[in-house]
């Protein structure tokens, strides 16, 4: 299959970036390259580093990229500091993150993203490491409690977890299909009948956990931002409240000047803000583009700069 990618709120995305046709500029989820493949359009000596975990995505990139002044590397952008060593890269003009799951990922089936199809329960973003039947498996039913509450804000995580335990000592869990089942039939039938997929926020979650996708966040938003260069911007792309809250807060807290307790009358700390704001409020896609694409409807994009 091939890695279909229409980019997410992509004029928004460009001028946030505002390229020179010089700069150096990092997309660290390249997916299947349609913001990369735009900013690399924009640029004539200036140079793109890709970088995506998975596999699929890098050979796709890679192919898309050919011809134009870009590198495609497979990494996750937590660990664009070694990326960047090793090109030989001593600063950014601009960084692109955009979050969550891909387009392609979520329509393989294979890949055990989705709850819509019957595949084996993977979820890996990179192919490698733990998967997601594995973590079903394996943790106690606290620890699956904690997963869904904390990952997916699920209400009915405790009644899940235990059912998912439950159902494992008969036979291990190794199907989308069966966990979706699983957790429909974990939750009071109102519930199923008002939501179109009640297991949507359980799947979110173990997605989450297996990708360590919220350390990887907090860890790459700041190894990214020290990579800028004074007046290089950052885009960063979310889906859902958890991704958004953490950005939410980090870039407010780069673009806050003083640190003091605010229950001292006058600032003692003579904090200096190394960010500013480009927009007080997120961006979200408008309603042509949430018509024509599905995976608009919930992202919203905040953009700094380094100051």
């Amino acid at each position: 299959m091939s890695f279909s990618h229409i980019p997410v709120l992509l004029q928004q995305c460009l001028d946030g970036l505002a390229i020179r046709p010089d700069g150096v500029y990092l997309d660290g989820t390249a997916g299947g390259a349609g913001h990369s493949k735009e900013i690399a359009a924009r640029l004539t000596t200036g140079r793109l580093i890709a970088l995506d975990q998975d596999p699929d995505a890098v050979a796709a990139a890679s192919e898309r990229l050919a011809g134009y002044p870009a590198a495609v590397v497979q990494s996750n952008f937590r660990n664009a500091n070694e990326v960047l060593q090793r090109l030989g890269v001593d600063g950014l003009d601009g960084v692109l993150l955009d979050l969550g799951v891909s387009s392609h990922q979520l329509d393989e089936r294979s890949r055990g993203f989705s709850y819509q199809d019957d595949a084996p329960l993977d979820m890996r973003m990179s192919r490698s490491g733990l998967t997601a039947a594995q973590l079903v498996n394996t943790v106690s039913r606290e620890e699956l409690c904690r997963i869904l509450r904390e990952y997916g804000e699920e209400p009915y995580a405790w009644q899940i977890a235990g059912k998912l335990v439950t159902a494992r000592e008969t036979a291990p869990i190794e199907t989308t299909a069966k966990l979706a089942q699983l957790v429909a039939s974990s939750v009071p039938p109102a519930v199923r009948r008002k939501e179109k997929n009640p297991a949507r926020r359980t799947f979110q979650a173990l997605r989450i956990a297996v990708n360590g996708e919220l350390d990887a966040l907090d860890e790459g938003l700041d190894v990214l931002f020290e990579a800028l260069k004074p007046g290089g911007r950052m885009c960063v792309i979310t889906f859902h409240s958890l991704e958004d809250r953490l950005v939410k807060q980090r870039f407010r807290q780069w673009a806050t000047a003083c640190t003091c307790p605010p229950e001292l009358p006058v600032c003692v700390c003579g904090g200096k803000a190394r960010a500013k704001l480009v927009h007080k409020k997120p961006l979200e896609a408008s309603e042509q583009e949430k018509a024509e694409n599905r995976r608009a409807r919930s992202a919203k994009l905040r953009v700094i700069e380094k100051l």
